[in-house]
């Protein structure tokens, strides 16, 4: 019987950890109310709600439920300089007082937000619940800082993770998702609902991208059970609302393309005629060989507006600083408290332009006050869509105009990107599509009479 109970402890729960919802803000939608009151429910949910919809104010309500129920304290990780707008808002819609920053794991509030990079000064039984903004950010940190994170949360009753829509095809991030949450753990997903090409489950490669692929016959069941642990939405239609007060203004997309005169290089070897690259070698050689033209247009289409530069390269970032005196630039190097100074400046309107890079600061940032940007696309499309995003959201008044800079060796960047994009829309489809749907999780049990050896 101690062995049944051992088993039974580890099966994958799916039910219900929360309570009934004990507080709405005013000012929520009508959407925002619904999402509030199932995710209380819950207890432990995924709110995959895209940029703009309203995601801080649901995590501080959500927070505001966990403390009237339990009176102990909520712990909110945000990315770099995203912690202030958690500040802001709380306060501005008489939310709550009782809310605080710490930086060095001291904290006298009921609300404590701090950076993910930060999470080492706090010790996990001072909370009991623990809310993840822009969760998809887990895996740009390192293993140290993910393993932290994750062991972390696995300790605090009530957990929740909130990001936009999934990247494309990126399953590692549901799989991480629903383990963190303590449903079905990542390997199990991958045996339950995925074929490895390569015929064998390896642990250490993560990028099931690339080597694993949904069962066509378990597609409906992958999306269903999904939708049992989180909710998702692009537009409040998505949840059974009206789209009325999120109309966007226009975005405007411009590609300008630079010419590379030099002879493209591959293994050493000098090419006769340029083409466009293909790998990531020859893309790497391409954007060295146009840093200048590609810099000399980005400040010509950001001359004279509030805007940003998002670079890929150290050597772009020099480039535009020394070139445009009113640009700030952000580095890898600098302490975190440098990042969120310059971050909050340009937010607050103190900075005119700002020179950073996507995998450092796209994520949770609020910038309807700049409608304009200057991007040197990458194969990354949660980069690509995460930076537009800060500017082409709810409360932007006006039209946004990305202008993305590339030269004309690396139009297959676009193409891949435009693919992923295609990608993108089919993951919210299908997610959508099941989010009314049940996943029943079946398991075969083994009756049959047990043959021992007559040896024994």
């Amino acid at each position: 019987m101690e062995y049944l109970k051992f088993l039974e402890n580890k099966k994958h729960s799916i039910g219900d950890f929360g309570f009934k919802a004990n507080y709405i803000p005013d000012c929520a939608f009508d959407f925002q109310e619904y999402v509030i009151k199932k995710a209380i429910k819950k207890g432990r949910s995924a709110i995959f709600l895209d940029t703009g919809l309203g995601k801080t104010l649901v995590q501080l309500a959500i927070a505001k439920n966990i403390i009237n129920h339990t009176n102990k304290k909520v712990l909110i990780l945000t990315p770099l300089a995203v912690g202030f707008q958690f500040i802001k808002e709380a306060k501005e819609r008489k939310i709550t007082d009782d809310i605080e920053i710490s930086k060095d794991g001291k904290h006298t509030k009921k609300i404590v937000v701090c950076n993910y990079e930060r999470l080492h000064y706090f010790n996990e039984t001072d909370f009991k619940c623990v809310i993840l903004d822009e969760s998809s950010i887990l895996k740009n940190f390192d293993g140290k800082i993910k393993n932290n994170i994750t062991s972390f949360i696995k300790k605090i009753p009530y957990r929740f993770l909130s990001t936009a829509t999934p990247s494309p095809n990126d399953f590692i991030e549901l799989g991480t998702s629903s383990e963190a949450l303590g449903y079905m753990g990542y390997m199990d997903m991958l045996g339950k609902f995925f074929k490895n090409n390569q015929n064998s489950v390896d642990s250490t490669n993560r990028n099931i991208g690339e080597k694993f692929y949904l069962k066509p016959h378990a597609e409906k069941s992958f999306f269903a059970w999904v939708n049992q642990w989180s909710i998702m939405a692009k537009m409040p239609s998505d949840l059974g609302f009206s789209d009325k007060k999120y109309i966007l203004p226009e975005l405007i997309l411009n590609k300008h393309v630079v010419k590379n005169n030099s002879l493209l290089e591959i293994d050493g070897q000098i090419q006769m005629f340029n083409r466009p690259a293909k790998n990531f070698n020859e893309i790497r050689s391409e954007v060295k060989q146009t840093i200048d033209k590609r810099c000399e247009k980005a400040l010509e289409l950001a001359k004279g507006k509030t805007s940003v530069y998002w670079v890929n390269r150290n050597e772009e970032s020099r480039i535009l600083r020394e070139n445009d005196k009113e640009a700030v630039e952000i580095i890898g190097s600098q302490s975190i408290d440098k990042k969120e100074e310059i971050l909050k400046a340009f937010a607050d309107g103190d900075i005119k332009r700002l020179i950073t890079k996507a995998k450092m600061t796209s994520m949770g940032l609020n910038w309807q006050h700049c409608n304009h940007s200057v991007f040197f696309p990458t194969y990354s499309y949660e980069q690509y869509y995460q930076a537009i995003r800060r500017f082409w959201r709810f409360g932007q008044k006006n039209n946004v105009t990305i202008d993305m800079v590339i030269s004309d060796g690396q139009t297959r960047v676009l193409e891949a990107l435009e693919q992923k994009t295609q990608k993108a829309i089919q993951l919210h489809k299908n997610l959508t599509q099941n989010v009314n749907s049940t996943f029943i999780d079946v398991n075969k049990e083994f009756n049959k009479e047990l043959i021992k050896p007559k040896f024994l």
